[in-house]
């Protein structure tokens, strides 16, 4: 048997083992991450095995169960109306309803002739469409809509949005914000904003799928909403927009500097990368979205301003101070280090990976 072979039947059986693995754990009083950690650290050195590589088996495992999605039967398919169904995050919707058993159907900008039929007989209108447009469809869709249909949306904002659906629509309202963009193909391990706006009832079964789907809901009001996104996404998106557009002023070699780089550079170096690769509009849309963005930035840019001028001066004393008092707000968070060090291990072991299959393809094995 040659060796290629050899390594096929050495993978099915590790996969057999691994799905095996899994169900076990899914019938026992599950152990800790650390539990498993410890147990065989001795073995693990006699037998040549690198912790880091035990260490991501235990995870990922962990990590299926957790997230493994609930079997959900639907009681009672929907009519449902997608309206923007054909964008990125409109066809992911469509989809995991579809998947769901529901009856879906897709309302676009030239297709205003079939509103009737298409919003009429909706259990269910979703809004899909770009942030800035999102009011605007609120109120052409809202006179077709039965009183009984529930309207919910996905945009970014949620206080003027869902304002205007409560004041247009008499029926369910259900405002919603998944934090994640296009990529994913389900809901497994995702989380969802949901804003309760009228008859929340009316719309259980929607999040019921979503968390069959594997999803995780996270509830509040459209004023906490608008809030937490103040710095989950408008400082966030401005900070990484900010560094990249400083970046390519300064002519930085951004993959030149990446072979200098520590892994934290090379995952702020990413992040930064995959914002710039998505829509421009997008990302500016959300900066723009309410006074309240615009005017935490220009905090932002102030604290930036202060902390500058400390450096020009040479304030060592000053700087220490405004470190300290920041390290303070953010406090000794075991989690932020646990997870930050487990970010850096995968990536390590990623990257050290791909080196060794680059090397395999340029160096000559000489038996």
């Amino acid at each position: 048997m040659n060796t290629s072979e050899t390594l096929r039947q050495l993978d099915q059986t590790l996969i057999a083992l691994l799905s095996d693995r899994i169900s076990l754990l899914a019938t026992l009083e599950t152990p800790s991450r650390q539990e498993q950690l410890a147990n065989y650290q001795s073995q693990l050195t006699q037998a040549g095995v690198p912790a880091y590589l035990w260490d991501s088996i235990v995870t990922h495992c962990m990590a299926a169960l957790a997230n493994a999605p609930s079997r959900h039967t639907i009681v009672e398919p929907r009519n449902i109306t997608v309206v923007g169904g054909r964008g990125l995050m409109g066809c992911f919707f469509v989809d995991r309803l579809s998947a769901g058993g529901h009856n879906v159907s897709v309302l676009e900008y030239d297709g205003w002739e079939h509103a009737d039929r298409l919003l009429g007989g909706a259990d269910l209108v979703l809004l899909c469409v770009p942030l800035k447009a999102t009011v605007a469809v609120v109120r052409r869709v809202a006179p077709y809509l039965s009183p009984t249909t529930t309207l919910a949306d996905i945009a970014s904002t949620k206080v003027s949005i869902m304002q205007t659906m409560m004041e247009c629509h008499s029926g369910p309202v259900m405002g919603l914000h998944p934090m994640f963009g296009p990529g994913p193909s389900s809901f497994l391990g995702q989380k969802v904003v949901t804003c309760p706006g009228r008859d929340p009832e009316a719309s259980q079964w929607l999040l019921d799928l979503i968390e069959a789907d594997g999803g995780k809901l996270i509830s509040c009001t459209p004023d906490e909403h608008d809030r937490m996104m103040v710095a989950v996404q408008a400082i966030r998106f401005f900070a990484n927009f900010t560094l990249g557009a400083f970046l390519a002023e300064e002519g930085i070699d951004i993959e030149r500097s990446l072979e200098f780089a520590s892994p934290l550079y090379r995952i702020e170096i990413n992040t930064v990368s995959r914002l710039l690769a998505q829509s421009a509009a997008l990302y500016i849309d959300i900066l723009l979205a309410s006074d309240e963005r615009c005017e935490a930035i220009k905090r932002l840019v102030k604290t930036s301003d202060r902390l500058a001028k400390l450096l020009a001066q040479g304030n060592r004393a000053a700087l220490i101070e405004e470190f300290e008092t920041a390290h303070k707000a953010f406090g000794d968070s075991p989690r932020a280090l646990e997870e930050s060090n487990h970010v850096i291990s995968h990536l390590s072991t990623f990257l050290a990976a791909n080196a060794m299959k680059t090397r395999a393809k340029v160096e000559p094995i000489y038996s």
